[in-house]
């Protein structure tokens, strides 16, 4: 898939909220996808920092892209589980969400997904199984 699949990807499959985040292609290899989370006020929690559950939808979108980007095209999937670790709040900034597939089987995917501030500092690690419905 390219720039413009992936756009078309996250502007038709996903749900009306996630695509309110703004989720936008960066860059992608035949095993990684690159979106950048633009900075917004309204993923801002009272404390003035990205919310988590900002961070986790973003990190999930990621590798169901990853995933389509992999297999040429969009499957139905659903994600099994997804673990999250918060290491250091962002305030201000896009935010790049890179997921990586570390191993497709034939019907559970393995990925990990980095979140990185604009300065480059990994703000948040995820990790996520995701199984292929068809």
């Amino acid at each position: 898939m390219d720039e413009s699949a992936i756009r078309v990807l996250l502007d038709t499959t996903f749900a009306p909220w996630i695509r309110d985040l703004g989720l936008a292609p960066e860059s992608s290899t035949d095993t990684t996808v690159t979106l950048r989370l633009p900075d917004a006020d309204k993923l801002r929690h009272a404390g003035g920092v990205i919310c988590g559950q900002v961070f986790m939808a973003a990190a999930d979108t990621a590798m169901i892209v990853a995933i389509a980007h992999a297999l040429g095209g969009f499957q139905p999937m659903t994600t099994v589980s997804l673990t999250t670790s918060f290491l250091r709040p962002i305030k201000t900034g896009d935010v790049l969400v890179t997921a990586s597939i570390l191993r497709r089987g034939r019907n559970l995917v393995f990925g990990e997904i980095e979140l990185h501030d604009e300065t480059g500092a990994l703000a948040a690690h995820a990790t996520t199984t995701v199984m292929l419905l068809t």
